[in-house]
């Protein structure tokens, strides 16, 4: 099968949509039958790059000062696609975020989540003007739709009224890098930033109001002075849209010293940081999956979350679930697992086993599963 895959995404900081594309790519190419090419807006390739590409803020800066920047760059990527794709002799496009390319062949798309429709607040106004003018089109000429989550596939039956045969779930999985680590292996690198394994709590997300980092601050203030001492707690993700809503809070939390803001942070970074932490504090209000919250569980480390979107879909039993709002319930929960050692050590343990229920070879299986599907239509 000789598949094109719009890669444009690689060019942005890794975040969960990235590290999917990161992953599945190097899945699928462990697959004899996939001829895969990668387009990446001014051409192609068959590698991808290890970080992101130079020029990536200067289109974000470039994008918020001209009128219909996404169009522009569409029509653009739309005319060396074509090219390329005809080139390649292409059987099958597969397009891994929101809005497709025009293609005369088969196409898969991959839909993450809805966050356009349950928070349009937090997409940039053109952005999300682009994303309602062609996600519904783009939906209708899909052969298969691809989802992480049977929680999003279900959504997108109700909402656009897609029939359950053309939607694939494939879950997404774990990097080798998240695993459980010694103590000894993670003190050098945790002691740069001030930090000591089991000695933090973690929280992971791009700061946007969706990721309700406020409630896990006004939990962790109720904490007794005391616990806040022993176990600071570390925040690592980059700046993201409407930052500004829990600025304030933010700000008066790092002044306390006891919350510390990392920013992004890179591949083996973050994995050193999950397997070093007391627990991952993770809030979401919609998640179309939670891929921090399976690398935790991979790590070894017990999850605090909300009980929302697919976020149990992911976590199981092995999660710890607060509702959204209740303040003293997260606290008392992240007192538990300090102060109750066999509480912490049983999430551990049901976290590893529950992550091993997911694999990027299994969601490839699945995406695969899709390709032929759309072949075959």
């Amino acid at each position: 099968m000789r598949i094109a895959l719009n890669a444009r995404i690689l060019q942005a900081p890794r975040t969960g949509i990235g590290q999917y594309l990161i992953e599945l790519i190097a899945a699928l190419r462990a697959d004899p039958r996939i001829e895969l090419e990668l387009f990446h807006g001014w051409g192609w390739s068959r590698e991808v790059p290890r970080a992101a590409l130079p020029g990536y803020s200067r289109w974000a800066a470039w994008a918020k000062q001209v009128p219909g920047a996404y169009r522009i760059r569409r029509a653009l990527d739309q005319r060396r696609f074509e090219r390329g794709a005809h080139r390649r002799a292409t059987e099958l496009y597969h397009e891994p975020s929101l809005w497709p390319l025009d293609f005369a062949g088969p196409m898969v798309m991959t839909l993450h989540d809805l966050t356009h429709l349950h928070y349009p607040h937090t997409q940039p106004r053109d952005r999300l003007a682009e994303i309602r003018r062609r996600i519904g089109p783009a939906l209708e000429r899909a052969q298969c739709i691809l989802t992480d989550s049977q929680f999003v596939a279900d959504e997108i039956s109700r909402h656009y009224g897609v029939a359950a045969a053309r939607l694939q779930v494939a879950p997404l999985g774990y990097a080798e890098r998240f695993h459980p680590r010694p103590a000894h292996q993670l003190r050098e690198s945790l002691a740069v930033l001030g930090l000591q394994p089991g000695a933090y709590l973690l929280c992971v997300g791009t700061l946007e109001p969706r990721k309700n980092l406020s409630q896990v601050l006004r939990a962790y203030a109720l904490l007794p002075a005391a616990t806040r001492a022993r176990f600071p707690l570390v925040v690592a993700g980059m700046a993201g849209w409407r930052g500004e809503d829990f600025a304030v809070d933010l700000q008066r939390a790092l002044a306390s010293g006891q919350v510390r803001l990392l920013g992004y942070q890179h591949d083996r970074a973050l994995a050193e940081l999950l397997a070093g932490a007391r627990m991952l504090l993770f809030p979401s209000l919609y998640e179309g999956f939670g891929l921090p919250v399976l690398e935790a569980m991979a790590s070894g480390v017990p999850v605090v979350l909300a009980p929302r979107a697919a976020l149990p879909e992911v976590a199981g039993e092995a999660g710890v679930y607060i509702e959204p709002g209740d303040d003293r319930s997260w606290c008392e929960a992240v007192l538990r697992l300090i102060e109750d050692p066999a509480e912490w050590q049983a999430r551990r343990a049901c976290g590893l086993q529950r992550a091993q229920h997911f694999s990027w070879k299994r969601c490839a299986t699945h995406t695969i599963a899709a390709y032929r599907k759309a072949l075959e239509h």
